[in-house]
């Protein structure tokens, strides 16, 4: 996700690859929303449990990232650089690796995922990459001792009105026995998850490759035996050994290698191309794009409260994102502002 400037000799112009790299951002990241819900959906019949679906996409990122890692690490040697962890698969120093690995690898997947079992695709559109930026102003004001202007104020107020639409009346559904006010709560966990990860990356001043390496690193030596394990021994009604190999590769292929290792690096090149606050403009057309594609493709409905709340918070990040640009346009060429992919 840290790669270097587009070259000439590539035949792109850097005007061109930004805004290809904007495009594939943006239909990974509602991509995502609208496959994690088909697929962990009961109702819809799929044969992978939400944890296989994590399994899948650790496994599937690991394939390209540990070896990657691995190779960072022995170049990291050779200069007499020593910093790498978990046999040489993390180019981190471990403490680092599993920090940022336990929120931003492991956490996020589990609740996001889960998340996708009891709720909808719509509220995943508001309250996952909608919640985003309140989560991390919150806990970058908490941690980094960030200032949150009178304006961005006004956009992080937004977001809650718009969370609150949202996730408010499935709490109320409780009541009645409801249970999408489950997946509310998963997706505002894994919101907050990805943001700590992202402030995290911004605390230690993380290249984006290597903290994408690393996390994926964590989650693979962490999750991945054990969950083998349980299935293995019928502790968990696992599927990920007895589906379908068609299925299996499906899910590796987009979930990792789309998901964490495609979108990283699109996100990266876009920021390079239009700065951090023309980019947090664009990705804002998730939501919108996820909502849409959830009440065309997968036939959900879509309520006066999903259609306001999303407003709402597509509005909030526009006025954070308008908020933060003087900031945000001194920290482009910085690690630490680069390392802000998807956060």
């Amino acid at each position: 996700m840290h790669a270097a400037s587009p070259s000439h000799s590539s035949g792109f112009s850097p005007r061109t690859v930004g805004i290809a790299a904007a495009v594939v951002t943006v239909l990974v990241w509602t991509s995502f929303i609208l496959i994690a819900r088909a697929s962990a959906d009961p109702a819809r019949g799929g044969t992978l449990s939400s944890f296989d679906i994590a399994f899948c996409r650790i496994v599937g990122a690991s394939l390209i990232l540990l070896p990657w890692g691995a190779w960072l690490s022995y170049r990291d040697r050779a200069r007499a650089v020593h910093q790498s962890s978990l046999l040489t698969l993390s180019p981190l120093p471990w403490r680092v690796t599993a920090t940022v690995g336990f929120f931003g690898g492991l956490l996020y997947a589990l609740v996001a995922y889960n998340g996708f079992v009891f709720a909808p695709a719509a509220h995943a559109s508001v309250l996952l990459p909608g919640s985003l930026p309140l989560w991390t102003a919150l806990l970058a004001a908490l941690i980094l001792h960030d200032h949150i202007t009178p304006l961005r104020a006004l956009g992080l107020g937004l977001i809650v009105l718009g969370d609150l639409l949202v996730g408010g009346k499935s709490l109320i559904g409780a009541f009645d026995g409801g249970e999408v006010w489950k997946g509310d709560l998963l997706f505002m966990a894994g919101a907050m998850s990805w943001a700590t990860y992202s402030v995290l990356a911004r605390r230690h001043h993380l290249d984006a490759v290597r903290a994408t390496i690393a996390i994926t690193a964590f989650a693979f030596v962490t999750y991945v035996p054990l969950y083998s394990l349980l299935v293995l021994g019928g502790f968990v009604p696992g599927q990920v050994f007895s589906a379908p190999l068609r299925e299996l590769l499906f899910q590796a292929v987009f979930q990792g290698w789309g998901s964490v290792v495609v979108s990283g690096i699109t996100f990266t090149k876009m920021i390079q191309y239009f700065g951090p606050v023309r980019s947090t403009m664009i990705t804002a057309l998730v939501p919108g794009l996820s909502a849409l594609g959830a009440v065309l493709l997968l036939g959900e409905p879509l309520y006066w409260n999903l259609a306001v709340g999303l407003v709402l918070v597509t509005l909030g990040i526009l006025f954070g994102v308008r908020a933060v640009a003087p900031v945000a346009i001194k920290k482009i060429a910085t690690p630490a502002g680069r390392a802000r992919a998807r956060g």
